[in-house]
């Protein structure tokens, strides 16, 4: 029998407000099952559980989901919805409103950090961001 893995994450009584709020963001999302005390969701494919746990924990970025993106305008989408209402930081990362972590990154990030000649000044330019310009890191 295979043990499925999924992250849960932890609400203070707002998880179906938070559910309903990202799969208006993701445009491949469902609610798969829900009750009072959790709702199974996808999100582009990955399955989480978001929990009615109460007050005794919050999310924090030392767990953060990573949003791969293809173009600058799945980029600017991811990052101004989930950024509306919460807190924009460097480097692609944001915190929703729910106190949720996010990176939103290029998907080509990792091949121009694989690039000798160009890793420092990639780095250099992208430590300068707080959303990720693609164009800028592509023609470094």
């Amino acid at each position: 029998m295979a043990h499925k893995l999924f992250p849960c994450l932890w609400f203070n009584g707002n998880a179906k407000e938070a559910v309903d709020y990202y799969c208006t963001i993701f445009k491949d999302s469902k609610i798969i099952s829900e009750n009072p005390m959790a709702i199974i969701f996808e999100l582009n494919e990955t399955k989480f559980m978001a929990l009615n746990g109460g007050p005794h924990y919050t999310l924090s970025a030392a767990n953060s989901y990573v949003i791969t993106c293809d173009t600058q305008e799945e980029i600017n989408h991811y990052w101004d919805k989930l950024g509306e209402g919460g807190q924009y930081n460097k480097c692609g990362w944001l915190d929703d409103k729910f106190g949720v972590t996010w990176q939103i990154v290029p998907a080509i990030l990792g091949k121009l950090m694989g690039d000798p000649a160009k890793r420092k000044q990639v780095v250099e330019a992208f430590m300068k961001m707080s959303k990720f310009n693609i164009d800028t890191l592509i023609n470094i």
